[in-house]
């Protein structure tokens, strides 16, 4: 059993944006004497259409571009994480002045953190937050970890385990954001988390791409196709697929092009895809569980993906057995879960304590992350 967060009646506030890039993500939370933290409001504030063009088109640049785009991106993103932050505390009527901190993980632009000289990059300038919020705000949360030798990613896994901390059996939870990652949290030993690879990215990108929607409302589209198993073992031929834990990835690797390279000479039905993307999610995640914990008692699903009732369903077929449903059932809003974890650690940098679990991301030791940027 593990042990209890201390109590602590100050206010923090999450922001996340993922690799949706579907909006921020913004949650005040307080963390009291329970383990699972209290959320005093939260909200995802959509992007400019503009600004989320520029975002999708930096991350997935392959060729050369014009560098002052890159610090422009940063301020502009920093202001509007800064602006979304204070129409949450608006919205709840809050001062300022009785939030603690700010935990902003920002958007991730580039993730590489493997190679010759191993990288993690957010935008979101942390400084156009403090100044335009008057809150200390603690972001850069991944690359002290990179620097010592882990993936930076995924960070979640560490407050998973704290507001988890009281199950008698084992269990995981699995966000489902554009990228599937699981923290499987063993009844003793060690945390094990890492991503599993597209969840619902691929599957956004898609009908984008071919029907103009941001996304398949509850898995519909996909549920009028078939899976091709010729295409889902081509894209399951991967190698990220095999690598064993600790890895992470992200938009570099599962992108459009990478999907339509794999559909050269092939004459599917644009719904026939979609499914084939969607069984492509579920039986990644569904292999790399039974594979790393293979009698698991419990799966605890967030982010947007727990709202494709498809997606939810196949996995739960995919797991007999195992109870598979939303972190409402222990009182916790699926959307929010990422922004509440940021908050939990702007919380821990402030008080000195680590953020990381060298278990999950493979760093040297446990290490306090992000920088602090005061008010």
């Amino acid at each position: 059993m593990r042990r209890a967060e201390p109590a602590d009646t100050r206010l923090y506030l999450g922001l996340i944006s993922g690799t949706s890039v579907d909006g921020i993500d913004t949650a005040l939370v307080r963390f009291d004497a329970r383990s699972i933290p209290e959320l005093i409001g939260a909200r995802t504030f959509g992007f400019d259409p503009v600004l989320r063009e520029e975002i999708l088109s930096l991350s997935q640049a392959t060729g050369a571009i014009d560098l002052d785009r890159v610090p422009r991106l940063d301020q502009r993103l920093g202001v509007a994480f800064a602006q979304a932050a204070r129409d949450l505390l608006d919205e709840h009527r809050i001062g300022a002045n009785t939030v603690a901190a700010i935990g902003s993980h920002g958007q991730t632009l580039r993730h590489a953190p493997v190679g010759e000289a191993p990288f993690t990059w957010q935008l979101g300038d942390p400084n156009v937050i403090a100044e335009r919020t008057g809150i200390t705000t603690v972001a850069d949360f991944r690359r002290r970890d990179v620097a010592a030798g882990g993936q930076g990613a995924p960070l979640m896994p560490a407050f998973h385990a704290a507001m988890l901390s009281t199950y008698e059996h084992h269990q995981a939870v699995l966000n489902l954001g554009g990228i599937a990652n699981l923290t499987l949290l063993p009844r003793e030993g060690a945390v094990v988390g890492f991503d599993t690879g597209p969840a619902n990215g691929l599957m956004d990108a898609w009908m984008l791409e071919h029907h103009g929607q941001p996304f398949d409302a509850d898995g519909q589209f996909a549920a009028s196709g078939r899976v091709d198993e010729a295409l889902l073992t081509t894209l399951m031929d991967a190698p990220y697929f095999a690598l064993p834990p600790p890895k992470s990835t992200g938009r570099d690797l599962f992108h459009l092009p990478w999907l339509q390279e794999r559909l050269v000479h092939r004459h599917l039905a644009s719904a026939d895809v979609q499914a084939t993307l969607l069984e492509l999610t579920a039986r990644s995640i569904a292999q790399s569980l039974v594979r790393h914990q293979p009698d698991n008692h419990r799966l605890l699903v967030c982010g947007g993906g727990v709202h494709n009732g498809t997606l939810m369903r196949r996995l739960a077929s995919l797991l007999p057995g195992m109870a598979v449903g939303s972190t409402c059932q222990i009182g916790i809003d699926p959307d929010f879960v990422e922004a509440m974890g940021f908050a939990w650690l702007a919380r821990q940098t402030l008080n000195g304590r680590a953020g990381n679990l060298p278990s999950v991301t493979g760093a040297r030791g446990t290490r306090v992350l992000g920088a602090i940027h005061p008010a």
